[in-house]
């Protein structure tokens, strides 16, 4: 199997629909969305419930109604809150969607700043921002045209989402260290997610990137959200979550074929993450017949 990384290889956006439309339940369709990356925008939209957001280095619990919106190569990650389920809306989009050429200046000025990250706007807008309810408006049209789908609707998308940029904007900051959010630590997510059925220790992922284990381990939690260890646990319940619903493998192959040693301490952290058994989440979400279907999903396992 090839190496999969962080950064995500699903490919949200052609040169003829700049965008991807996504109705999302968690963790009823999948157990989390472990940490990644793309040179893609996502809006997200809470319909029902909360679930656990890492955006760079913001980390909050969403509400219904909330609107968020991660800029393009910034890390991030959606865990579920025990007990509770999230329903939400997602567009992952090309910056192409906003439209505008190199030479325009609203383009140069505006808009390839936010690629960049040389100027950052609001990730998290609640019932609480002065313009919610223009916003909100403009999010529940977005999401409309997506799922309406006609040439016509995307005139109609590209137009709202222009004016919900423009509204944004007029918030916008420069951050005093701009650049590309979690660059330092991304090897060591590399590291984890071409490692994961082995033993990885903190001394190997602080060497991925160059620095010592003390500072490593600072880094990693303030970027990532959870520890080095923790980020481990995670990533390998996601991994056996997928090879329990697309594979025939007993519970045990899976759980080794995950990095864990005993079945004992893999039905532990299974349960304390998905709320379940692995036996019962089988049985809650089926499973397919042929490991190159999660061999597949490995190297695009965030969704």
């Amino acid at each position: 199997m090839q190496h999969p990384d962080t950064r995500e290889n699903r490919i949200h956006s052609s040169s003829t629909k700049p965008f991807s439309y996504y109705e999302c339940v968690i963790p009823d369709y999948f157990n989390c969305v472990p940490m990644h990356w793309h040179r893609e925008f996502e809006l997200n939209y809470i319909r029902e419930g909360a679930a656990e957001f890492i955006c760079g280095e913001e980390k909050f619990t969403s509400a219904k109604g909330d609107i968020i919106l991660t800029q393009p190569n910034v890390l991030h990650s959606i865990y579920p809150c025990p007990g509770t389920r999230q329903v939400y809306d997602t567009l992952v989009f090309s910056p192409a969607l906003l439209g505008g050429s190199d030479a325009d200046r609203y383009n140069s000025a505006c808009i390839q700043p936010l690629v960049t990250g040389s100027m950052r706007i609001p990730t998290r807008i609640t019932s609480t921002h002065p313009y919610y309810n223009a916003l909100q408006s403009m999010t529940e049209q977005i999401f409309s045209c997506a799922r309406g789908d006609t040439p016509q609707l995307d005139m109609l998308l590209r137009s709202e989402m222009l004016h919900l940029f423009w509204l944004l904007e007029t918030e916008a900051e420069s951050p005093p260290h701009a650049g590309v959010s979690g660059e330092n630590i991304r090897p060591a997510l590399e590291y984890i997610a071409a490692h994961f059925r082995e033993p990885i220790t903190i001394a190997q992922l602080a060497a991925s990137v160059h620095l010592s284990e003390s500072y490593f381990m600072n880094q990693f939690r303030r970027q990532v959200g959870l520890s080095a260890v923790e980020y481990m646990t995670h990533f390998r319940i996601d991994m056996a979550c997928k090879a329990l619903k697309q594979t025939k493998c007993s519970v045990l192959e899976i759980a080794l074929d995950c990095g864990f040693r005993n079945l004992s301490n893999f039905n532990r952290h299974f349960r304390s993450i998905a709320g379940c058994s692995p036996t019962e989440y089988r049985k809650k979400n089926g499973c397919a017949a042929s490991m190159e279907a999660v061999q597949d999903e490995c190297k695009n396992y965030c969704m």
